[in-house]
């Protein structure tokens, strides 16, 4: 495993971290929490220490979940959890007492005296433009409730508006092969402002990981299944915004087209992601030991060359950008 240091904090985090959305039971299959512990464990022991979860994932549960295996390991683990997608909240509801009340029982959820990171968590634009929040946030941390804090956004604008925030330690992004916009002008900004960047569906919410077909049936409760239309939420956040049959033509065509052969598509999907010095880490989720396995692999890759790079730069531009659809 590799590690990097987190914006401006002294938190040496793993390339590769673990998202805990998953843990909530809010979609798919439930994990039990022994099965839970078993997924974080092998985390660790591929020297993952940086877990990303949300106040509202199973409302609670992850961040319980997590809470309690905190107290049966002696590795350090950098936390991140987030506010602000609740529905005593989102979209116009927020308040400085809400946002301390959320806090204070993450807090307790994970048995911390003090968040190590807070997120905003994909709130509406206009509540980042007013700004009120960001004070909010800096008001917790000089009272010791949060260490640092950041925003989860959807948006190249949204993500630029934070970062002319004083302070601010991250931006959590989605980003992937099918989501380049980024790359000229969200992260080099980022880098140059020393904000730490956290990708979220590096996987394209598993499309990438070339185990889907047009036939695939996913669960009822499962949001790539609800959503997979942004029938409830940002559609970028499922499947990367694509229509999920036109994903998986483009999936074929990476295999068929720009995959080496001494590598498979969850590896080179997260090499990818990684071979960009502005990304500090990327946090897929897995709902299995092996799966957590081969994410913390990626790390120790070769980058792909810019050969790759630009192939791949190449194929965004022609065959996948018309198709995204969402916030982005």
């Amino acid at each position: 495993m590799k590690y990097t240091i987190l914006g401006n904090t002294d938190f040496n985090i793993s390339k590769v971290g673990l998202g805990c959305w998953q843990l909530g039971a809010d979609w798919g299959n439930e994990i039990p929490e022994k099965k839970a512990f078993s997924i974080l464990n092998e985390a660790v022991n591929n020297g993952i220490n940086f877990f990303d979860t949300a106040d509202v994932y199973g409302n609670g549960l992850s961040e319980t979940t997590i809470g309690k295996f905190l107290k049966t390991t002696n590795t350090p683990i950098i936390v991140a959890t987030k506010f602000g997608r609740g529905a005593n909240v989102f979209p116009d509801n927020y308040s400085e007492n809400a946002l301390r009340a959320s806090v204070l029982n993450a807090i307790k959820r994970l048995g911390v005296v003090s968040l190590d990171l807070l997120q905003l968590h994909c709130v509406p634009l206009n509540v980042l433009k007013e700004g009120a929040i960001f004070n909010w946030l800096r008001t917790l941390k000089k009272e010791g409730l949060i260490k640092s804090f950041g925003a989860s956004v959807e948006s190249v604008e949204e993500g630029l508006l934070c970062l002319e925030e004083e302070g601010i330690t991250s931006l959590q992004v989605i980003f992937n092969v099918f989501r380049q916009k980024l790359i000229t002008t969200l992260l080099p900004e980022a880098e140059k402002k020393g904000v730490g960047i956290i990708v979220r569906l590096p996987l394209a919410s598993g499309l990438l990981a070339n185990k889907f077909t047009k036939e695939t049936v996913f669960l009822e409760n499962d949001h790539r299944n609800y959503n997979k239309d942004g029938d409830v939420f940002n559609v970028g956040e499922t499947f990367a915004g694509l229509p999920f049959d036109k994903g998986v033509d483009l999936v074929s065509k990476i295999k068929d087209s720009y995959l080496p052969t001494h590598t498979n598509m969850v590896l080179f999907a997260l090499r990818w992601i990684l071979d960009h010095k502005a990304i500090t880490t990327i946090i897929p989720g897995a709902s299995s030991v092996e799966q957590v396995k081969t994410n913390a692999a990626a790390a120790d890759l070769e980058p792909l060359g810019i050969e790759v790079h630009e192939k791949l730069n190449k194929f965004y531009e022609q065959d996948v950008v018309q198709f995204i659809r969402g916030s982005y």
